[in-house]
């Protein structure tokens, strides 16, 4: 059984946005803690760290809410000194808050990275499916992103940040063809993906809830 977790977010703690839902899924009995890869940081600083043209973009949120996008090249390093920092202990464990490609990332004792969690219950979730929708923050990220699907499923996309007043009624339209779509972002809430859900017709995937029931399975 865990006793302690700790959630590494990209952007600014505490994530009130994201933790208590996921915390839902988890034990009382559980000490939850938040690390954030932008605390400390002053908007100036974290202007300085938007992607360059050659760089991968990520989008996180800040403490007072407000959305912000940073390279990420810069998250690797900093993610890797938060995590080195954790402890090696088995009932402790860290869990990377991000659906972005982390995969050259380590810590010391029990680890989990969303975006394994997330692409690998996609994978298994989706395995029949012809056609799959992808929800993403930045239209940039269409063609950075990442996702584990069969050379025969064909990936459609929609964008819509889930920091902004986005149009989550017109993404969700334009992936009615799509037998299945996945809101592929920690920061999605379930009130967006109901949006997405009752203007498509189709099941909808949410990142948070697949990583909560995920992490629910340690306790």
């Amino acid at each position: 059984m865990l006793d302690r977790i700790t959630f590494i977010t990209l952007g600014q703690t505490p994530r009130s946005d994201i933790i208590p839902e996921v915390a839902n899924a988890l034990s009382e009995h559980v000490d939850i803690n938040e690390l954030g890869a932008l605390d400390g940081l002053s908007h100036d600083e974290i202007r300085k760290l938007y992607p360059k043209p050659d760089d991968k973009a990520l989008v996180t949120r800040l403490r007072d809410g407000t959305q912000t996008v940073i390279g990420k090249r810069w998250l690797e390093l900093r993610l890797q000194s938060l995590l080195d920092r954790m402890p090696a202990k088995s009932k402790q464990l860290s869990v990377l808050l991000c659906t972005g490609d982390f995969s050259s990332l380590s810590a010391p004792g029990l680890y989990i990275d969303a975006q394994h969690l997330v692409d690998h219950g996609v994978k298994a979730l989706c395995y029949t499916a012809k056609s799959i929708g992808l929800v993403l923050p930045l239209r940039r990220q269409i063609d950075e992103h990442h996702c584990i699907v069969s050379p025969d499923q064909k990936l459609l996309h929609a964008v819509a940040s889930p920091y902004l007043a986005d149009d989550f009624t017109e993404a969700g339209r334009s992936l009615s063809d799509c037998d299945i779509i996945v809101m592929h972002c920690m920061g999605y809430t379930s009130s967006q993906r109901e949006t997405v859900a009752a203007s498509s017709g189709r099941p909808v995937l949410l990142s948070r809830k697949l990583v909560a029931a995920g992490l629910s399975q340690f306790l």
